[in-house]
């Protein structure tokens, strides 16, 4: 599988860092106006609250994540996504660097 470029995009270079450095992301605005993020989690389990509804897209590695109020894990691996109602929590375990885009909206 190729990996996904992004053009035509602004990235802030001032990297979002979460949980002491296991979660560092980059925020890229498109033309249009939308936002996204691109990141990677390092091995962990974490906890992470929404505001907007997000689409997290598995670029390589794979996690297992389970949403606010669920009791099971799911697997999402390389070219995979998995939706996450805004106004929420969902918990992520990664045993390898997982690499994703996280699309916002």
């Amino acid at each position: 599988m190729s990996i996904p470029q992004i053009n035509g995009v602004s990235v802030n270079p001032q990297a979002n860092v979460y949980f002491d450095g296991k979660c560092v992301s980059h925020s890229i605005t498109f033309a249009d106006g939308t936002k996204k993020s691109v990141g990677v989690i390092l091995p962990a389990t974490l906890t992470f609250n929404t505001g907007a509804p997000e689409i997290m897209e598995c670029v390589a590695g794979s996690c297992e994540y389970k949403l606010a109020g669920s009791n099971a894990w799911v697997k999402s691996s390389t070219g995979e996504k998995f939706s996450v109602p805004g106004n929420t929590s969902f918990e992520i375990r990664v045993t390898e660097p997982y690499h994703y885009i996280c699309h916002f909206g």
